[in-house]
């Protein structure tokens, strides 16, 4: 895990990590989907990018601006 700049901070940094991960993830196996034409595969995968991408900016506009940016960097 992302070590966070401010020790306060290192819940939502971990979560918002956790989000942008999983978000990676799912956004690959929608491109594979998607490459094997499969519809329904790819909307279910695209439905659950929102919604982890979502969670990622949640989390990451609760922290500071240098916590964000530290994130933004390693992702």
């Amino acid at each position: 895990m992302l070590q966070a700049i401010n020790k306060k901070h290192q819940t939502k940094v971990n979560r918002a990590v956790y989000w942008i991960t999983k978000y990676s993830h799912l956004n690959n196996l929608r491109d594979i989907a998607d490459g094997n034409g499969e519809e329904k595969e790819y909307k279910k995968y695209d439905r659950l990018c929102a919604r982890s991408f979502d969670k990622y900016l949640d989390y990451l506009y609760e922290l500071p601006k240098r916590e964000q940016k530290q994130i933004e960097k390693n992702f």
